[in-house]
């Protein structure tokens, strides 16, 4: 009989090449985990805003906004459903015949506008510990909207152009117009 060969396999690299493909699909893999809100910080204020800001603040000029722990909406204490946010917003913060109910305005001067009626509107957003955070989204994304179809308008009226599109100059004027002020207080036990 004839006497057999064992045949073996060198497996030294055999690890090294596992390794490989394990860095490889490491680096390669993207992983999509943002969440979250997409936002700017607004840039901080002029000094004549910060002496505007010092004064108290009145009920008239504060646009309340509650989610409660079921999702349920309330604007200035009334049940209102999401659909009437944004254009509810959009009132409150251009407050457009000057009503009594409505935000005062303080007269500003600002680069294209000359002397303009500002108004010193705040809309405040608070939810409960319940909320969830679709739902709060959605009223983020609400008030954000309000603000940007208001800039929008203007920024077609004043320059042709959706606000999007305009130079720094121009953006930050109408910015000035309508300067994006939501205060978010901390969650609570709103529902009970």
């Amino acid at each position: 009989m004839a006497k057999r060969n064992n045949v073996e396999v060198n497996a030294a690299s055999m690890a090294d090449i596992a390794f490989l493909l394990l860095i490889f699909f490491l680096v390669t893999t993207t992983m999509d985990i943002d969440t979250g809100l997409s936002r700017k910080l607004p840039p901080m204020p002029d000094n004549q805003d910060q002496v505007d800001d010092q004064n108290e603040i009145k009920e008239r000029n504060v646009f309340v906004v509650l989610i409660d722990q079921q999702d349920r909406l309330m604007v200035e204490g009334r049940q209102m459903d999401i659909r009437g946010l944004r254009e509810k917003a959009k009132e409150f913060i251009a407050n457009p015949e000057n009503r009594e109910n409505l935000p005062e305005k303080i007269e500003k001067d600002i680069p294209f506008f000359g002397k303009v009626m500002v108004s010193k509107g705040i809309i405040s957003l608070q939810n409960d510990n319940g909320t969830s955070y679709g739902m709060y989204i959605k009223v983020q994304n609400e008030l954000a909207a309000a603000y940007n179809e208001l800039r929008d308008d203007l920024a077609l009226t004043k320059f042709g152009r959706k606000f999007d599109n305009l130079n720094e100059e121009q953006g930050k004027a109408i910015r000035k117009v309508y300067p994006q002020v939501i205060s978010e207080a901390e969650p609570k036990n709103i529902g009970g």
